[in-house]
């Protein structure tokens, strides 16, 4: 689960009249693809900076799990975005420097194998993914800002040039930059500089509901336009002006949803200023719903679905290539379960007990169930995707049958890779990310 971004959808009738049989089809994607272009695929994993604590998923695990070699960027889940319109590290919800970069790494956990000193000016993840990119020449690091729970400030913050300014003058300082506040021996000007690659803007949502008591305005829209282009402006200027010139990457996770997506993006405009976006791909339908139902399927009539969502972006001028399809390693599920059936489909009770959250299950827990002779394995429409049953409870979620399947559509309808929430899900040998290479290598 997004325990900072997840989103929780409704599917009405007129919704789903719009969808209809287009959610059967393949994308279009050719007319939207300038002819001969084949850039890499992206291979992006979501890399949560509260990970280390309750699951103790640390930075030097995407090393020994073979996750690292098989990814293009990771993106740091979150920077903060503050009341005062700034990208803020410190004395803010949802900020957390002993993660960032306060706090020492022994030896055992680090990535080279060297443990932090107390003299250090950087510690925790941030020298941790600087130790992993070292180990992994061209590994990108994005740093996510705002999430589920952090994207309150947005609609304030860009509401005038001046705002807007301020807010992206602020995150390229703090981690472009890396000027971040002494905390003892640690931080201070540049003490993060080369760690982070971009910026992912995770605004949930421009001009629509999102986590109770965001700010929402119309305006969101054009405003989202206009943070997008200072966004772009400002990192290209600060690239350039560096003695080895670099071109930062810029992105934002976008919703399925198309009155979202009518709501708060201006496609055309901004897919100019991204390299690309990260599809909404899961959360379709979440455990606190009283139906059960599919939660990141390929396809789905009169629902939504991956391939509804890629259909819809390129009908509103997106080019295929700076798509990027988002795909779970966690599944929903219901418990309290009746009607019978496969489950599916069914009225449920509560969401269902987990590991961590209720309703929320990791996939390296996940496949402990369907290994457990309890629970019967059902697949749905052209392997699109998978659930658990065992007559009271049910998950719905993505294995590598369905992975692979996924990263198969990516490559056959020219779209730009494949983005992953979140690393930590993953089994210690990283299976579904392994599943995901080689459906995208065609290996």
């Amino acid at each position: 689960m997004r325990p900072r971004a997840m989103t929780k959808l409704t599917f009405g009738a007129a919704a789903a009249a719009t969808l209809g049989l287009l959610a059967t089809l393949a994308p279009t994607a050719d007319a939207h693809q300038p002819s001969g272009h084949k850039p890499e695929l992206k291979r992006i994993g979501y890399f949560t900076q509260w990970g280390i604590y309750g699951r103790n998923f640390q930075v030097k695990d995407l090393e020994t799990s073979g996750t690292a070699a098989k990814l293009t960027h990771i993106n740091y889940a979150f920077g903060v975005v503050g009341s005062d319109g700034k990208c803020l590290m410190g004395n803010a919800p949802g900020s957390d420097p002993w993660a960032d970069y306060v706090r020492p790494v022994d030896a055992a956990t680090s990535v080279d194998g060297v443990g932090d000193t107390a003299d250090q000016r950087l510690a925790g993840n941030f020298n941790e993914l600087r130790e992993l990119k070292a180990k992994n020449p061209g590994l990108k690091v994005m740093i996510s800002l705002g999430g589920w729970s952090g994207s309150a400030h947005f609609s304030d913050a860009v509401r005038t040039d001046a705002g807007r300014k301020t807010l992206v003058a602020s995150c390229i300082d703090t981690y472009i930059k890396g000027n971040l506040p002494v905390d003892g021996a640690r931080g201070g000007a540049g003490a993060a500089a080369g760690i982070f690659d971009g910026v992912d803007l995770d605004w949930e949502w421009p001009g629509s509901e999102g986590n109770p008591g965001n700010g929402i305005r119309p305006e969101d829209k054009p405003n989202f336009t206009k943070l997008v282009r200072e966004f772009r402006t400002q990192l290209d200027t600060y690239g350039r002006s560096l003695k080895k010139r670099k071109h930062y990457d810029l992105s934002a996770y976008v919703p399925t949803a198309p009155a979202k997506i009518d709501a708060g993006f201006e496609v055309p405009k901004i897919m100019r200023d991204f390299d690309f976006v990260n599809l909404q791909g899961y959360d379709f339908h979440v455990s606190g719903e009283k139906t059960t139902a599919q939660q990141s399927a390929l396809f789905a009539k009169n629902d939504f679905s991956v391939d509804q969502t890629v259909n819809a972006w390129l009908r509103r001028g997106a080019p295929a290539h700076k798509l990027v399809v988002g795909m779970p390693f966690y599944g929903q599920g219901w418990t309290g379960v009746t009607g019978g059936g496969d489950g599916l489909g069914q009225p449920a009770a509560a969401p269902a007990p987990a590991t961590w959250a209720a309703g929320s299950e990791d996939y390296k827990f996940l496949k402990e169930l369907a290994n457990s002779g309890t629970y019967k394995l059902h697949r749905g429409y052209r392997n699109g995707h998978a659930w658990l049953f065992d007559g009271t409870t049910l998950w719905t979620y993505d294995d590598p049958t369905v992975l692979r399947t996924k990263a198969s559509y990516v490559r056959q309808n020219g779209l730009g890779g494949a983005m992953v929430w979140s690393l930590d899900g993953d089994t210690p040998d990283g299976e579904l990310i392994t599943a995901i290479d080689r459906g995208l290598s065609r290996r």
